[in-house]
Order: structure tokens, then C-alpha cells, then sequence
């Protein structure tokens, strides 16, 4: 992959995987205040991985890629989180199959694949608290900027993704989960974000923090 927007795609993959390494504690943490504490732990884990094998992936095609990452987090993330996110980067792939050049309407095709291969696989939705919360009102969000002007440059458009993930992060604070190991806990659950939307909204925002002019596409 040596296009722009394949540096771009690049790039957005490895922030979220070395962001889900370097904030393995703080998600644990959140995780633990409602569920079993795995989640920081189990997607750092993963993610190491995908890090650790990075110059080995298929660049061919950006979809090949995605597959392969995808590959990598459903057999080494454990727990539920491992065919959430594999599934989630194996939808992202099959929205753009056969692409070389990606767009900004691609980038939302791929968040949409992913936000729908998680209900499916999680039987969940928006509203049940979980990492959806934020991924969806995100990828609504710059559906909408692209769609008012589809030439703002990429890294204004990640800035008002991450503002939109944190706000609907942050919002999942007064939920009852409905799905997951803290749905047991249910009223109790109420008082604390999500930690998979939590990391949605950190993984955009580092995302939205370091991104550059080697990768503006």
C-alpha cells in the first residue's frame, strides 16, 4: 500500500493499536468498575500482536489488509473483545473490497461495516452501552461534515470525530448497560462510561492529536 490514503489507513490502524497498548490499565479500570477488569488487558494483548507482526501484513490492498489485521484480533484478543473488533475490522474490509484509492465516503462505509458487523455479532445496538455508543454518533458525525463539505481535509475531520465520540463516551455515564458482563450488574451500572466507548472516544481523539501532513489524504 503505498497510495496516500493507504498511508492514511495505515496510520489510523497503528494509532489504535499502540493507543489500546499504551491505555491497557485505564480501560481495565473502567472495565472493572461494572464488568470483570479484562478489557484493557485483553485488547493490549491483541493489539501487541498486530504491532509486533505489522511489517509482515499484505499490503496489496487496503482491504487485504484490514483482513489480515482482523485475522490477527479474533484469534489473539480474548474474551468477547476479540470477535467484536475482529468482526468489526473484517466488515471495515469488506466495505472497501476491491479498492485501491479510499475516500472520505470510504471511511464512513468502513465505520459503518464495523458499527453493523458489532450489532450482529454482539447482538446489541446503540443505547445498550457499549462501544457503539460512541462508534456510531462518531461515524454519523463525519458522514455529516463530509457531506456539507467533502473537500475538509482529513485531519479536521478526525478532530470533529473525536469531539463527537468523547461527548457520546461521556454520555453513556447516565446508561444501564443491557449487554456484556455489566448488564448483570444492572441500576448499579448506571454512573460510569462505557469502557469500550471509552476507548473508542481515546483511540479518535489520539487519532485526532497526532495525525500529519504524511498522512493528510
Amino acid at each position: 500500500m503505498t497510495s496516500p490514503s493507504s498511508a492514511s489507513l495505515e496510520f489510523v490502524v497503528r494509532t489504535i493499536a499502540q493507543t489500546a497498548v499504551d491505555n491497557e490499565r485505564e480501560f481495565g479500570e473502567l472495565d472493572a468498575v461494572v464488568g470483570d477488569g479484562d478489557f484493557g488487558y485483553s485488547l493490549a494483548r491483541g493489539f501487541e500482536i498486530v504491532l509486533a507482526e505489522w511489517d509482515a501484513y499484505d499490503r496489496s490492498e487496503p482491504s487485504v489488509f484490514l483482513q489480515k489485521i482482523a485475522l490477527t484480533i479474533s484469534k489473539r484478543v480474548g474474551g468477547t473483545s476479540g470477535p467484536l473488533w475482529g468482526t468489526a475490522f473484517l466488515r471495515a474490509a469488506a466495505a472497501v473490497k476491491g479498492k485501491s484509492e479510499l475516500t472520505g465516503q470510504d471511511a464512513v462505509a468502513m465505520l459503518r461495516g464495523a458499527a453493523e458487523g458489532i450489532r450482529k455479532r454482539g447482538n446489541s445496538d446503540v443505547g445498550d452501552k457499549t462501544l457503539l455508543d460512541a462508534l456510531v454518533p462518531m461515524t454519523d458525525a463525519i458522514a455529516v461534515q463530509l457531506a456539507a463539505d467533502s473537500s475538509t481535509p482529513a485531519p479536521e475531520v478526525a478532530k470533529v470525530a473525536a469531539s463527537a465520540a468523547r461527548a457520546a463516551a461521556d454520555a453513556t455515564t447516565s446508561m444501564q448497560a443491557m449487554r456484556g458482563r455489566a448488564s448483570y450488574t444492572g441500576e448499579r451500572s448506571i454512573g460510569s462510561p462505557d469502557a469500550g466507548a471509552v476507548a473508542v472516544a481515546v483511540m479518535a481523539e489520539r487519532v485526532a492529536q497526532t495525525w500529519t501532513g504524511s498522512a493528510s489524504s
